[in-house]
């Protein structure tokens, strides 16, 4: 008998999504319910998580830059998606604090996952992210940053900028320190 059912999110959960984000009980329980029906194994493979990217950007190729997102919103590194990963990535990436949208910020460019980030991946996540603007678009950005690499020049040449009026010597990499 017990109290919860296999399609009941576990009360343990619930009371640790309701404190680690803005969401209801009411709104984690419907995002669960939903959850279920688009994966009842229980988890987003990165394949499903293409897939959903697909659907946001049909006249693109998101299929890398989605591999960026589910690798920073994969937490413990299992290689998928649960419920609480989920729910913790919608919160941090839509309503969350700006230093916690900052830390996934960081996560997603720290490709290699080393707590540092370096031009090589800057410029793998411009490139990622140039694939989800239709070519037409593209055209229409200023001459300093309408590549991949000329937008991936401009973010580190700001960031060693910031390093130098420190009076710190141009760096290879960024470090975020926790």
């Amino acid at each position: 008998m017990g109290n919860t059912t296999s399609s009941a999110i576990s009360k343990e959960i619930l009371e640790d999504l309701k404190l680690s984000t803005k969401f209801t009980e009411t709104e984690i329980s419907l995002w669960y319910e939903n959850f279920q029906k688009q994966c009842p194994t229980g988890r987003i493979t990165p394949e499903e998580f293409e897939q959903i990217y697909s659907r946001f950007f049909p006249d693109s190729d998101a299929k890398t830059y989605a591999r960026h997102v589910f690798r920073s919103f994969d937490t413990n590194d299992d290689g998928t998606l649960d419920f609480k990963e989920y729910i913790i990535a919608l919160h941090m990436t839509s309503t969350g604090k700006t230093t916690r949208k900052l830390e996934w910020a960081f996560s997603l460019f720290d490709v290699d996952k080393n707590g540092y980030i370096n031009k090589t991946e800057v410029t793998e996540i411009c490139q990622a992210i140039f694939k989800l603007i239709p070519k037409e678009e593209q055209s229409k950005l200023p001459e300093d940053e309408n590549t991949p690499e000329k937008r991936a020049n401009k973010l580190w040449a700001y960031f060693e900028k910031k390093d130098n009026g420190k009076g710190n010597k141009p760096s290879t990499s960024i470090h975020c320190a926790p």
